[in-house]
């Protein structure tokens, strides 16, 4: 598969192709020829373009002497010549000796390898190769244990580059195919590249020229040259993501715009007094920015991430009753039906507790619909009719809303939670109208404000960073099998005080690697450990009216324990539930188990959970859940484990993975690049002119379609 181009030089206009013979195809090159074409076409590099941008993923160090004359013991050299002789025997010890002689300009060279007798069949007598390692004597003579080897052509000189770039192959190709039609390339191109950046930001920001990057990566002189080369393609990455995020947020302000929703501040108060508990600092201050940006004319776009149980549903409460207040409609996406329900048993509650009056003093409408897929078709059409009719504003739904969204009827505000299960584009799909609504994404997968740039760049960031007054940190622990029968033991007891609990179960079905199914563990329990107690069972394949009725018997405490999958992963709310078992622990996410620990600590009562595993041995994920419970420390961690693709939702969000930057590894970079995005918009907002055609192309070609730039270039 071709790779993604990082800088999108290589894809020039048609009066560019002619001048800088980036689609000349390799096999007219000299070097490359027919036959080594049709290999390299295995990997997608058909043009000079795709042999420039297959970026190397190693390199091997041939730095050093090139001549057996110059050689100094305990130093490292690389050396070129013709094998002469290739020989295997056995040591007094009994381990297999590869010797490989070597006759060079210099004199002659030996390599040596013990017990390694297969790498024999790797010479052939009269081939060339370079052999890098540590030089030492012996009897004389020349040596070097395990060196590197390198093969060359017949026609491929050894100097060619010290620093030996190692390429992503495909069957049937060599890595001197791929060498040949990359240095062929570079050949073609040189002296005639077109430039992205400025001389001036180029020198600001320590950046190679293009030219000079290319062959910096291809073929280096020195790990610095490497280093050199690779941060010029990161850069240019990540300033290339920032302006399509930055561009893709400024083309919706200009070309819709957003009802100022500005409520007085008796009807802010009467907002806060729906809660029966005092809202945090932290609660107050994301709450007042979120209001701040509700009360202009352009489309908010924030992001609001805190821990979990932080209180990121009240605050996502005032500002629906904000908009509800002024006459607007408001609508809050849940990513499962469990979690919509609970968001109207909220809205309800509260509701019903404090009913409000609008801005004339009358009592507001504050009947809440819900749109959920399991909807029969006519109470679906009721309530589309409700909506368009403007019969009620406050709206709670799934991604039902996003498949076939009702008309809605002065819409003034979209809350999205768990923003990594929707997507960058699917936040669009309930505007509908010529006035935007105001959008406001949650998360309780709390990543790093320099990654949350990064990867949210569209949007402005609001932080919870407070746990409400008496909130305690779970007790977490690992339960291995000799410890099992003692933990259910300990859970049964807490059962009999009085609380309640989950146990959760990582598969629907039985597996063949062995995990435990649903249904099995079910039976398990009911008949083992857990058979005194009033169980129930809940995942997402069954009908949403029966999984309702479970959880408000378990809410309501008519059963004692539910056994569950992760669809109580996110924002269950049952405060009497302080106790969770998660089996199988291990072939859970890190973000997955901390959200799964969050169920249980939503009341007064400290809660508790274990970390079932089979495995005995170290599991490094296991012990950052059981030795941490801020959601920040570990997100970080998970990040640097696994990179942040998932954790941040560009697998679900349709933006094409990034090639050579790293979000995690490269975040300095990512924040320079970010402040350069925004001072180039700052100065041109749409990237128009001439000065900036070549930048609005690249930008437009690689992320148009994922981020809808259909209106910028």
């Amino acid at each position: 598969m071709l790779p993604q181009d990082p800088s999108a030089e290589a894809t020039p206009s048609p009066s560019e192709r002619r001048e800088t013979g980036l689609r000349a195809r390799l096999e007219r090159l000299p070097g490359v020829g027919s036959r080594r074409a049709e290999r390299l076409a295995k990997l997608g590099l058909i043009e000079v373009r795709h042999a420039l941008v297959h970026f190397p993923r190693d390199y091997k160090d041939f730095t050093g002497s090139h001549s057996v004359e110059t050689l100094v013991a305990g130093e490292h050299a690389a050396v070129a010549g013709e094998v002469i002789d290739v020989g295997t025997r056995t040591t007094i010890t009994g381990k297999a000796m590869v010797t490989v002689q070597l006759a060079t300009d210099g004199g002659p060279l030996k390599g040596i390898w013990f017990g390694m007798p297969f790498i024999a069949r790797r010479f052939r007598v009269g081939s060339r190769i370079v052999l890098a390692g540590v030089a030492r004597q012996s009897s004389g003579y020349w040596e070097m244990a395990h060196p590197e080897v390198r093969h060359l052509d017949a026609d491929e000189a050894a100097e060619s580059s010290p620093w030996l770039a190692v390429y992503p192959l495909a069957e049937g190709v060599r890595q001197s195919d791929v060498r040949m039609g990359v240095h062929a390339a570079l050949t073609a191109v040189e002296g005639t590249l077109q430039e992205t950046f400025r001389p001036d930001e180029l020198e600001a920001r320590s950046l190679l020229p293009i030219f000079d990057a290319f062959r910096a990566v291809h073929l280096p002189a020195s790990q610095k040259e490497i280093d050199a080369g690779r941060r010029r393609f990161i850069y240019q990455e990540l300033y290339m993501l920032q302006l399509a995020l930055r561009l893709h947020r400024r083309q919706a302000e200009v070309t819709h715009r957003a009802e100022a929703i500005d409520a007085a501040p008796h009807l802010r108060s009467r907002i806060e007094g729906v809660f029966p508990f005092p809202l945090t600092q932290a609660q107050r201050r994301v709450a007042g920015e979120i209001l701040a940006d509700m009360a202009r004319p352009t489309p908010m776009q924030r992001l609001l991430q805190g821990d979990v149980g932080s209180g990121k549903t009240a605050v996502a409460v005032i500002a629906l009753l904000n908009a509800a207040l002024t006459g607007h409609q408001a609508v809050i996406m849940a990513p499962t039906e469990l979690l919509a329900r609970q968001h109207l048993a909220t809205l309800e509650r509260l509701l019903a507790d404090h009913p409000l009056l609008d801005a004339e003093g009358r009592p507001l409408n504050t009947t809440v619909e819900l749109l959920i897929g399991g909807q029969g078709k006519a109470a679906r059409e009721a309530a589309f009719g409700r909506i368009a009719a403007g019969d009620t504003r406050l709206i709670v739904g799934t991604q039902a809303l996003v498949a076939s969204p009702p008309i809605f009827h002065k819409l003034g505000l979209v809350v999205i939670d768990e923003q990594h299960r929707f997507g960058v584009v699917q936040r669009s799909r309930l505007q509908q109208e010529e006035a935007l609504p105001h959008t406001l994404v949650m998360t309780a997968t709390p990543i790093p404000r320099t990654v949350a740039h990064a990867i949210y760049g569209d949007l402005d960031l609001s932080t919870i960073d407070e746990q409400p007054p008496g909130r305690q940190p779970v007790q977490t622990y690992r339960v291995g099998p000799q410890q099992l029968d003692r933990w259910w033991a300990f859970f049964c007891k807490k059962l009999r005080e009085g609380r309640r609990g989950y146990v959760v179960v990582p598969a629907v079905e039985e597996s063949e690697s062995g995990l435990a199914s649903i249904d099995s563990a079910l039976e398990e329990l009911a008949n083992g450990p857990l058979e005194a107690f009033r169980l129930g069972l809940v995942h997402g394949r069954l009908p949403t009216d029966i999984k309702h009725a479970i959880m408000h018997d378990f809410r309501h405490g008519r059963l004692d324990v539910i056994v569950a999958t992760s669809v109580v992963e996110v924002g269950i709310d049952v405060p009497e539930a302080t106790l969770m078992t998660i089996l199988d622990a291990d072939r859970f996410g890190l973000a997955q188990l901390h959200q799964l620990r969050g169920r249980v600590a939503r009341g007064a009562t400290r809660g508790i959970c274990a970390a079932v595993t089979k495995a005995t041995d170290d599991h490094p994920r296991l012990e950052a859940f059981v030795n941490t419970t801020d959601g920040f420390r570990l997100s970080e961690f998970d990040l640097i484990q696994r990179g942040p693709g998932e954790l941040v939702g560009t697998k679900q969000s349709g933006v094409p993975p990034l090639c050579l930057a790293d979000i995690i590894r490269d975040a300095d970079v990512a924040a320079e690049a970010r402040e350069h995005a925004i001072a180039t918009l700052a100065e041109n907002p749409f990237l128009e002119g001439d000065d900036c055609s070549r930048l609005r192309k690249l930008v437009v070609r690689r992320w148009g379609n994922s981020l809808d730039l259909g209106g910028i270039g």
